[in-house]
């Protein structure tokens, strides 16, 4: 496969260049690096340095090469930003998504693999078992710029074949450590459990401790980042294969509490990890565990990292590389 990748200097982006690469197809990057990291981006890799909404060079790049498939991770991620700056996620996640889908579908490129997430779901009507059917009600405009994104493509059927993948939450990092992620203000519960193992921080926070969970904090679906990176190599596949559009939620199915998170990460580190109950935030669903059933009748769906203490291992050693740097 030739593949056309928006957002590779990112967490998510990163990981799959590897899958790419290690499972011998080609790969051209687009990234603007305004959050990204080159140096997360094989050397040895195609980047066209512009942001998604430039029109005259993706359409040079278009026209100058055929690619099989469009994967879209560009974007701007963050719940709690969302809230505060909710021009800027529509911007990014919505109006540019649509206008380099726009410019792809005008120089023949149909076939896109959607980055969106489970944010759209809201706190939905079974917390503990998410299906794709269920009535999209997100909590953020993070959600609903993902949703605007999707429904774009739903509702343009007759111009794109589509894989919309709804994440749950995306954590560890790639076993030989070559990438992982780096965020300057993190707000992913790993990352700064992560950096909190290692002295970069003192404490984490938990925001909320009064939900109708078993141990009355946020109960969420984490999926490995290697995982995922290969399930987008499995849904190219199937994209170009059986030519269908479909929408897969992406998690394994089990939720863990954000304190189950804390403890499994004591017993890693020797209890270094404090923490410090904090009011819950705006836009934070209850529980969100994913439903997997659609995804693996679909596709080859074999998780190789489906363990927490594995995904807490991967991120500690990360930070830990990225502490030692400076970075």
């Amino acid at each position: 496969m030739n593949i056309l990748l928006t957002g590779g200097a990112g967490y998510i982006g990163s990981h799959v260049i590897l899958a790419i690469l290690e499972n011998g197809h080609n790969v051209t990057v687009i990234d603007d690096l305004s959050t990204g990291h080159q140096k997360l981006i094989p050397s040895n890799i195609k980047l066209i340095n512009c942001n998604i909404n430039n029109k005259e060079k993706l359409s040079n790049l278009l026209k100058l090469e055929k690619f099989d498939v469009l994967m879209h991770f560009a974007g701007s991620i963050k719940v709690e930003e969302s809230v505060n700056n909710p021009e800027k996620y529509f911007f990014n996640n919505t109006n540019n998504s649509i206008a380099l889908f726009e410019t792809c579908y005008e120089n023949g490129l149909r076939n896109i693999i959607f980055s969106s997430t489970a944010a759209v779901y809201g706190n939905p009507s079974n917390q503990k078992s998410i299906v794709e059917e269920e009535i999209l009600k997100p909590l953020n405009p993070y959600g609903e710029s993902k949703l605007k994104t999707e429904n774009f493509l739903i509702n343009n059927q007759d111009k794109f074949q589509y894989t919309i993948l709804r994440y749950f939450n995306v954590a560890g990092a790639d076993q030989k450590l070559r990438t992982g992620l780096i965020s300057k203000e993190p707000t992913h519960l790993i990352k700064i459990l992560s950096e909190v193992a290692v002295g970069k921080k003192e404490k984490i926070f938990i925001f909320g401790n009064d939900y109708n969970t078993k141990d009355g904090t946020a109960v969420r679906d984490y999926i490995h980042v290697s995982d995922l990176a290969n399930i987008h190599l499995e849904v190219a596949k199937y994209l170009l294969t059986i030519k269908e559009s479909n929408i897969f939620n992406c998690g394994y199915g089990r939720g863990y509490s954000v304190k189950e998170v804390i403890d499994e990460g004591n017993k890693l580190t020797g209890n270094k990890i404090r923490f410090e109950y904090a009011n819950r935030r705006i836009g934070d669903a209850e529980e969100l565990v994913s439903n997997i059933e659609k995804i693996s009748k679909y596709i080859n769906y074999k998780p190789k990292f489906n363990n927490l203490s594995l995904i807490l291992e991967s991120s500690i050693s990360w930070e830990k590389k990225l502490y030692e740097q400076n970075l």
